[in-house]
C-alpha cells in the first residue's frame, strides 16, 4: 500500500507533484501517516496520532515553536538549507549594492556621486555568522569576487571552502579580521542579539552588515546607533525586528541603509525550490532512512 501524504492548507501542484512522483498518494490529513504543511503557525490544525511526520515548508520555525506547535510523539522537518541557493544569491547582491553605493546612487545625480564610499568586495574579508547551508552557498560566491570567508558556525567544524572556521562560543575573536559581516544563522535564545553594540563597536567604519536571517539576531536600536555615529558603513537588511519596520522606524531615513521586505528567498518559487526536497525525504521516510532538516525540539531548529 502506497504511503499516504496530506498536503495543506491547499494542494499546491509543486508539492502534488513530488508526493506522486515517489509512488505516494496524496490523501485527507484524516488519512495520511504524513503532513506537508505549506502554510505558517497561524490555522495549523489538530493533529490525529496518525500522523508520523510533519513537513514544514519554512527554515526558520520559531513561529511554531512559540506557538506551542512542536512535540515530541512525531517526527518534524524544516526547510533549513533547502532555499539556499536563493538567499544566498540575495545576500550577495546586497552586500555588493551597499559596497558599490548603488542604493544611493539611484537617488543622486551624477554630480552629487560620494565616490569616497565606495569600495570593492576584492580582497575584503567576510565573516558568515551561521554558515550553514546558506553559507556554503554563499562561500564560493564571495570567493569569486576575491574576497576572504571566516565562517562561525555552532560547533566550529571546518566549512568547505572557508578560510577558517571558529564556533559561536568564540566568535567575539573574529571581529578584528573581518571587514563585512553576513548573517545567517537560525533564530534561537542563544542566537537573540547576536550582533549588539559590542560588535558594532569592535568592527572597522567600513564594515557592512547583512542580515538574510531573522531580525531579532541583531540588535536593532544599537544598530541604528553604530549607523549614525560612524561606526560602521552600512546595513542592508532582508529581515528586520520588528517586520516590517514602522512607517516612522528611523533607519528609513538613512541611506546607509538598504531594506529588502523578506524576499531573499521569492514566494514566487518557494514551493518549487521546496518540491525536490518534499520527494526525497519521501523516499528516505518510505526506506526507514534518515530524513533530511529533522528539527531539534530542544534547540528550537
Amino acid at each position: 500500500m502506497s504511503l499516504a501524504v496530506a498536503i495543506e492548507p491547499e494542494r499546491d501542484e509543486h508539492i502534488v507533484a513530488a508526493v506522486e512522483s515517489t509512488g505516494a498518494q496524496v490523501t485527507t490529513i484524516d488519512e495520511a501517516r504524513v503532513l506537508v504543511w505549506i502554510g505558517g503557525p497561524d490555522g495549523f490544525p489538530e493533529l490525529p496520532d496518525h500522523i508520523e511526520w510533519v513537513a514544514l515548508k519554512t527554515a526558520g520555525i520559531e513561529g511554531f515553536v512559540r506557538a506551542g506547535i512542536l512535540d515530541d510523539r512525531r517526527l518534524w522537518t524544516n526547510a533549513s538549507g533547502f532555499y539556499a541557493e536563493n538567499v544566498a544569491e540575495h545576500a550577495l547582491a546586497l552586500l555588493l549594492s551597499g559596497l558599490r553605493q548603488i542604493n544611493t546612487a539611484v537617488l543622486r545625480h551624477w554630480d552629487q556621486a560620494i565616490d569616497p564610499a565606495v569600495r570593492s568586495l576584492h580582497g575584503s574579508t567576510v565573516t558568515i555568522a551561521g554558515a550553514g547551508g546558506i553559507g556554503a552557498s554563499l562561500i564560493p560566491r564571495l570567493r569569486a569576487c576575491g574576497a576572504r570567508v571566516i565562517a562561525v558556525n555552532r560547533s566550529g567544524r571546518e566549512v568547505e571552502g572557508a578560510d577558517r572556521t571558529v564556533p559561536t562560543s568564540e566568535i567575539a575573536s573574529v571581529w578584528p579580521d573581518t571587514d563585512h559581516v553576513v548573517v545567517a544563522a537560525p533564530a534561537t535564545p542563544e542566537t537573540h542579539h547576536l550582533l549588539d553594540a559590542s560588535v558594532f563597536a569592535a568592527l572597522p567604519s567600513h564594515a557592512w552588515v547583512v542580515n538574510v536571517a531573522r531580525g531579532p539576531l541583531i540588535d536593532q536600536a544599537a544598530l541604528y546607533d553604530a549607523l549614525v555615529a560612524g561606526d560602521i558603513a552600512g546595513a542592508a537588511l532582508d529581515v528586520t525586528d520588528p517586520e516590517p519596520p514602522a512607517p516612522d522606524d528611523p533607519l528609513w531615513s538613512l541611506l546607509n541603509v538598504i531594506i529588502t521586505p523578506h524576499v531573499a528567498n521569492p514566494s514566487s518559487g518557494l514551493t518549487r525550490e521546496l518540491a525536490p526536497y518534499v520527494a526525497e525525504n519521501i523516499r528516505r521516510f518510505t526506506a526507514g532512512d534518515e530524513l533530511l532538516s529533522v528539527v531539534s525540539t530542544e534547540r528550537d531548529y
